[in-house]
C-alpha cells in the first residue's frame, strides 16, 4: 500500500483494520545476488539504493537482531553538511540533498526537519577558522552563515554570552541542517526496499563468510548457509569483530557514544547548538525533551551502554553554555557503538578479498550520512567503481598517507 492522505481517510473508515504489514518476514533463499550484511539505516539504504537506482534484484539484508536495534535507532538525530575538506564536504551535502527528498522518495515520514544548526565560537581565532569552513561549505554548493553575537541573541537570548572564560561571540549557522525521527529512517528504507522485493531477514547473525580461491562466496549465519555473488557488510560498530572472521585488522576502533533525553519541556531552542568549547550538541524534540550529548567514552566496548564521567562531562557543557537548563530532569540515556576510524572519516570500499565490500568508520557522523552511504556503497556493489562523491573514502589511505583528518576526531584524537 502507498500511504497517502486517502489510504488514511479509508482505514478510518474501515476501523484501521486492513493495514498491511510495513515488511515481509521472509525465510532466507539459498542464493542471493547481492547480501548486505546488517540491518541498520546504511545497510538499508543501500538495498532501497540497489533496487531502486540500480535497478538491481535478488537482495537480501541480513540482520542479527532487530531493525533499529542498531545505531540507527541510538543517536541524536542531527543532520548536517558543515564540513571544511574536499574529501567530506561534497559527500555530506549530497546526503543533505538526499534527506530533503527522502520522505517523497520512499513514501515514509521520517521527520525530517530543517530547523537549522549552529556552531558557537568563542574566540577570534575560532571565528576566523569558521568562517574558513563556511568559505568552503559555500564553494562545495551547501549553504553557511556567520552570526555576530547580536544574530545570535535574537535567536537564543538565554545561552551564557558574558561567561567569564568562554564568552559566546557569535556562530556558524547552516540553516538547512536539521534532526530527523532516527528510527523512522528505519522504517522508511526498510518499507521502502521491501516494496522493490528486497528480503530483509531479521535476527540472522553472520557467524562466517565463505571464502573460495581468493573470493568471498557467501556466508554462514544461524540460520544456514546463504550464497551471494556479491557481499556487502555495513555493521558499524561490530564492525571489526565481523571482519576478523576474515582474518582483517581494520584501522578501527569501537567506542561507545551515549545520548540523552531530559523531561518534556516548553518550546527553548528552536534549532541545533553545538558548543565551540567542549564537544555538546544539543536540540529539542516535537515532544519536547532535550536531546544532547558529548564525546565518546574513553575506552573501547561493544556494549550499549556508557559510564558516569562521560555523562557529568556532558552536563557540564551544556551547563557552561546554557545554565537554564540546569533544572531539567534527566529522563533517559542510551549507548551506541561508534566505528572510530584513525582519521575521522569514514571508509566505502572493496576490500582485498574479491567480491567483498566495505562500509565503516563513520565515528560521529553516522546518521547524517544514511542517505549518501548507501547510495555511495550501492554504487559501489553495482559498478565496482566508487562513487565520484566518495573516491576520497578508500580503505587504503592509512596507508599511503592520504588521511581525511577532518577535525582529529578518530578513535585517538590526541595523534591527529
Amino acid at each position: 500500500m502507498r500511504y497517502s492522505g486517502f489510504s488514511i481517510l479509508k482505514q478510518a473508515l474501515t476501523g484501521h483494520k486492513s493495514w498491511p504489514k510495513a515488511w515481509r518476514t521472509p525465510d532466507p533463499k539459498p542464493a542471493y545476488d547481492y547480501i548486505i550484511v546488517g540491518g541498520g539505516g546504511h545497510g538499508l539504504s543501500t538495498a532501497y539504493y540497489l533496487a531502486s537506482v540500480y535497478g538491481a534484484k535478488n537482495i537480501a539484508v541480513l540482520e542479527k537482531g532487530w531493525l533499529g536495534s542498531g545505531n540507527i535507532g541510538r543517536n541524536t538525530t542531527i543532520i548536517r553538511s558543515n564540513y571544511l575538506l574536499d574529501g567530506n564536504v561534497p559527500f555530506y551535502e549530497m546526503s543533505l540533498k538526499l534527506w530533503e527528498g527522502l520522505e517523497q522518495d520512499f513514501n515514509y515520514n521520517a521527520m525530517v526537519s530543517q530547523r537549522g544548526i549552529i556552531n558557537l565560537y568563542h574566540s577570534d581565532s575560532q571565528r576566523d577558522a569558521y568562517a574558513r569552513r563556511g568559505n568552503a561549505m559555500i564553494m562545495n554548493g551547501a549553504d553557511a552563515e556567520m552570526l555576530d553575537q547580536d544574530a545570535l541573541r535574537k535567536l537564543y537570548p538565554n545561552l551564557n554570552y558574558d561567561n567569564a572564560r568562554f564568552p559566546i561571540m557569535g556562530g556558524l549557522a547552516q540553516w538547512r541542517g536539521g534532526s530527523v525521527r532516527h528510527d523512522a529512517v528505519a522504517w522508511g528504507y526498510a518499507r521502502g526496499a521491501d516494496r522493490l522485493g528486497v528480503d530483509i531477514i531479521q535476527n540472522c547473525e553472520v557467524t562466517d563468510f565463505i571464502i573460495e580461491k581468493g573470493a568471498c562466496t557467501g556466508v554462514m549465519t544461524n540460520k544456514g548457509k546463504i550464497m551471494g555473488k556479491k557481499i556487502g557488510v555495513a555493521v558499524a560498530g561490530s564492525t571489526t569483530r565481523v571482519m576478523s572472521k576474515v582474518g582483517m585488522n581494520l584501522p578501527i576502533e569501537s567506542h561507545v557514544l551515549q545520548a540523552f533525553v531530559s523531561e518534556g519541556l516548553k518550546p527553548i531552542i528552536p534549532g541545533v547548538i553545538t558548543y565551540g568549547m567542549g564537544h555538546f550538541y544539543i536540540s529539542q524534540s516535537d515532544k519536547g525533551g532535550l536531546v544532547f550529548g558529548g564525546d565518546i567514552d574513553g575506552y573501547n566496548s561493544y556494549a550499549q551502554r556508557g559510564n558516569l564521567p562521560v555523562v557529568e562531562h556532558v552536563c557540564e557543557g551544556g551547563i557552561a553554555m546554557m545554565p537554564y537548563i540546569g533544572k531539567a530532569k534527566m529522563l533517559r540515556m542510551w549507548g551506541g557503538i561508534m566505528d572510530m576510524s584513525m582519521d575521522g572519516s569514514p571508509i566505502i570500499d572493496k576490500t582485498g578479498i574479491d567480491r567483498l565490500y566495505l562500509n565503516t568508520g563513520w565515528c560521529y557522523g553516522g546518521f547524517k550520512a544514511t542517505p549518501a552511504s548507501g547510495y555511495c556503497f550501492a554504487h559501489l556493489l553495482a559498478n565496482d567503481e566508487p562513487h565520484d562523491n566518495a573516491t576520497a573514502l578508500r580503505l587504503d589511505r592509512f596507508s599511503t598517507g592520504a588521511v581525511i583528518d577532518e577535525r582529529g576526531a578518530g578513535a585517538q584524537p590526541n595523534l591527529h
